[in-house]
């Protein structure tokens, strides 16, 4: 497709114009949303924030639960040529604090039930408009709008113009907020559109939520840029995605969705018979877990990698050999090495330091110029800080992570954001966080805590301090109390012993 607007709006309405106004948006209660529709609520809300005199390349920042309101909120600001600011539901005041002094938006848009923490947050950064969304699509935002016109002009957009800023947390220093520009997310998805076949005749189950690249860009984007329908359901719930998987050809998922199907027994050939495709990712994907649920129903799951960074890197085939313990081979356009701590590239099945270039790349790093060059070598490739290795042929497989990310059903976890908070509780001298494997979620949360001896230390009062100041899918899942960690030379904590001594904690 080629059209001379960089919006990625523009592409999704060529597409969607030509559905015939079928469903494009299917509640679980049977109520459904077709294009006009959705192009009329979202031409309202860009309406709305353009009359706030909210120009082009500013950030919405936006902490609200899926809805169908919360996906026509990100069509309009994708065709105002707004910076989309997506923030999890589950972050706290504390943890919302830098993200909003820091994006700098001109809007928020919260839930109600938050309104007090964002009114708070609003003047003492001097931001001017907050209004709210709920997960009934109730709430400032939708009166607001209704009066709008339903006729929007999309922003005529640049190709390096930025569609969303999404933040990682870093490990060491300060969240990093992440570019990603209209021409990286439009490249992107029609390479994955193009790959995994998706089409008109598709129907994607959506259970993801849409505050992370997933279920946003690549779900939301696959559907919308072939004109597929998407049944979408307000979160993932077992009963519900076995209720409509009959009605559906694809569903995109973290390897939590397929554990939790397995475990019901209730996934089968026959209700699967109507499926075309089961992708995984955000999280590695169990060679068992791979193997049984092609034995339960038919169907080898597809394994794909990408990052905040650079949306999708590479997929396993939809037509070839799906490889379990891989993430298959780079994606059409997007180029991928392995290069060691000296910047020399490795062989085949050598494990180095992974490394990407392409046009799905971020622009870079939201007021950090130093960081972003930093992270991209003198040739263009962006260093991951993963560790990887490419097999004779050509599939990669990623072995570890370089700054000791865990990943918890599907989402990131940052040990030393975690550290920091336990770390300034009373009687407590030192801890690591670690992931450690879960059959649920993949990787859980855990805690190694040393005791100064001061105080005595209760595994419930860690637990209870960490809910107060982190989102839910941070709080250690386990504290362990020990009397030292294991460190090298260097006295730096060999967490990789840490992981080989609790392996076993939940087996």
């Amino acid at each position: 497709m080629t059209l001379k607007n960089c919006n990625l709006f523009s592409h999704f309405d060529a597409s969607l114009k030509k559905t015939d106004n079928k469903p494009i948006l299917i509640l679980d209660n049977g109520t459904t949303y077709d294009y006009e529709v959705i192009k009329g609520k979202s031409a309202q809300i860009a309406s709305l924030l353009i009359n706030l005199k909210v120009s082009p390349g500013e950030r919405i920042s936006i902490q609200i639960e899926k809805s169908p309101e919360s996906l026509f909120l990100y069509l309009a600001c994708l065709r105002a040529g707004l910076i989309y600011h997506p923030l999890n539901p589950g972050y706290t005041e504390s943890e919302l604090e830098f993200f909003i002094s820091d994006a700098e938006p001109t809007v928020i848009i919260c839930d109600p039930k938050n309104l007090s923490v964002f009114e708070k947050l609003a003047k003492k950064n001097n931001i001017n408009h907050v209004f709210t969304l709920d997960q009934d699509g109730q709430g400032t935002l939708t009166k607001s709008s209704e009066s709008e016109k339903k006729i929007f002009q999309s922003y005529i957009t640049p190709k390096d113009h930025v569609a969303a800023l999404l933040y990682s947390s870093g490990t060491t220093g300060r969240p990093k907020g992440i570019m990603l520009t209209h021409q990286n997310l439009i490249s992107n998805t029609q390479t994955l559109v193009d790959s995994w076949q998706f089409t008109e005749r598709d129907t994607l189950l959506h259970a993801l939520p849409i505050f992370h690249v997933h279920g946003l860009f690549v779900a939301i984007g696959c559907a919308l840029l072939s004109g597929a329908s998407m049944y979408w359901l307000p979160k993932f719930d077992v009963a519900r995605i076995l209720r409509n998987l009959s009605q559906c050809t694809a569903l995109m998922g973290v390897p939590t969705y397929y554990t939790r199907l397995l475990a019901t027994n209730n996934i089968t050939h026959k209700n699967c018979k109507n499926m075309r495709i089961f992708i995984s990712g955000s999280a590695p994907l169990l060679e068992e877990t791979f193997h049984d649920f092609a034995t339960k129903t038919g169907h080898e799951i597809l394994e794909r990698y990408g990052m905040t960074e650079t949306n999708m890197n590479t997929s396993n085939p939809i037509k070839g050999k799906r490889k379990p313990g891989t993430v298959g081979l780079p994606l059409p356009g997007v180029e991928v090495r392995i290069m060691d701590d000296e910047g020399q590239s490795l062989e085949k099945d050598m494990i180095g330091n992974l490394q990407v270039k392409g046009p799905n790349v971020f622009k870079g790093y939201w007021k950090m110029s130093e960081k972003t060059a930093e992270d991209f070598t003198n040739d263009g490739y962006f260093k991951t800080g993963d560790k990887a290795k490419i097999d004779i042929d050509g599939y990669v497989s990623i072995v570890g992570r370089s700054k000791d990310m865990i990943i918890s059903g599907g989402l990131n976890v940052y040990p030393k954001e975690v550290e920091l908070i336990i770390d300034d509780i009373d009687g407590v001298m030192e801890s690591a966080v670690i992931g450690i494997q879960h059959r649920d979620l993949g990787e859980g949360v855990v805690a190694i805590v040393i005791e100064s001896g001061s105080i005595k230390v209760k595994e419930e009062d860690i637990i209870k301090l960490c809910k107060q100041q982190l989102a839910g899918y941070k709080i250690p899942k386990k504290i362990i109390l020990a009397k030292t960690l294991p460190r090298n030379s260097m006295a730096k904590v060999q967490k990789n012993i840490l992981r080989e001594n609790y392996k076993d904690l939940f087996i």
